[in-house]
């Protein structure tokens, strides 16, 4: 049995340069699960939205000389292994079970969302994490159950101005979206390339990252102006009854969702 269908998570990060120079004001607090939003105009006016998680990463942090940031002692900050073992072991969970799965990072641009979903080396982010799991679940599996086999393949693409570009084969230009019956929608043309280790993808997403549609913008100097997928086809067989078990697992990490006369974007 899976998890619940969808769960919903929030995190709340340090302030930037930008908000720092502003001398903006912190008027977000979290309560377990809930979040609570501050009037800054009235503190007794609060409002509270319960979701399945609720991350402080605002403060109560280390940062220690590999660059790692972990929690300082009794704090309640949230530091990237937390969140991946809440989200992203749902994730690892559900592809071994041969479900079709999707992690979406949503919010403004500079909110965030590339931090949580790939990182900034060392604090790697849900991505990596979630790959490098998948692959030692197929180490498992070769060492338990030596009559399933496992393959995987990987593809990284980008929607940008309503338009689908491969990240890994930057030479296809505009790619079609087009829609099965039997396996849902799909990019067609789009490269899938075998990858048998975590190194393998961490090289191919790296390649793909510095492909992405990034710019300058009112809200941050390096945002990505372009909607990011990932997609893992995760394939078991069994060489017994030649049955097999296949699941796609979607890693989004959407542009910025404010209005963009706000971000100076395009």
């Amino acid at each position: 049995m899976t998890e619940d269908s969808v769960k919903i998570a929030v995190r709340v990060r340090p302030f930037n340069q930008r908000e720092i120079e502003l001398n903006s004001s912190l008027i977000i607090e979290m309560d377990g699960p809930t979040t609570l939003i501050k009037n800054p105009k009235d503190q007794n006016d609060v409002r509270r939205f319960t979701f399945d998680y609720s991350y402080w990463s605002y403060d109560g942090f280390e940062t220690l000389s590999n660059g790692v940031n972990i929690a300082v002692p009794g704090s309640k900050y949230a530091d990237q292994t937390r969140v991946f073992s809440d989200l992203g072991g749902l994730i690892v969970k559900n592809a071994n079970a041969g479900y079709n799965t999707t992690l979406m990072a949503y919010g403004q641009t500079g909110s965030g969302k590339s931090f949580s979903m790939f990182g900034y080396s060392p604090n790697r982010g849900m991505i990596p994490m979630i790959c490098e799991e998948l692959f030692n679940a197929i180490e498992e599996t070769s060492k338990t159950s030596p009559n399933l086999q496992c393959r995987m393949t990987f593809s990284m693409l980008e929607i940008y101005q309503d338009k689908v570009h491969d990240l890994l084969n930057t030479k296809t230009g505009d790619l079609k979206t087009r829609f099965n019956p039997k396996i849902g929608f799909y990019v067609e043309d789009l490269l899938a390339l075998p990858v048998q280790s975590y190194t393998e993808i961490e090289t191919l997403a790296e390649k793909g990252t510095k492909a992405r549609t990034v710019a300058a913008t009112k809200m941050n100097s390096t945002s990505s102006r372009s909607h990011t997928i990932l997609i893992i086809t995760y394939i078991q067989i069994n060489k017994k009854d030649n049955s097999e078990k296949r699941s796609i697992i979607n890693l989004v990490d959407l542009a910025g969702s404010e209005r963009t006369t706000e971000a100076g974007t395009s």
